[in-house]
């Protein structure tokens, strides 16, 4: 892998788990349970990583 491509997958990681987080928190903050704040995140980030994958095999 090249030195771009390392940097384009961390800053896609970076910011699947800013989303993961803020998706948590809200989630907490609106009144749901610890379980299901953090299942929120985790289908927040998965998300963020699926369309973000989705859009380099695009221009692959």
């Amino acid at each position: 892998m090249s030195p771009l491509q390392i940097l384009s997958l961390l800053l896609a990681l970076s910011t699947a788990l800013n989303m993961a987080i803020t998706a948590g928190l809200l989630a907490r903050r609106s009144g749901v349970c610890i379980p299901q704040a953090i299942l929120a995140g985790a289908g927040a980030a998965a998300t963020t990583l699926g369309i973000y994958f989705a859009a380099v095999a695009a221009y692959a």
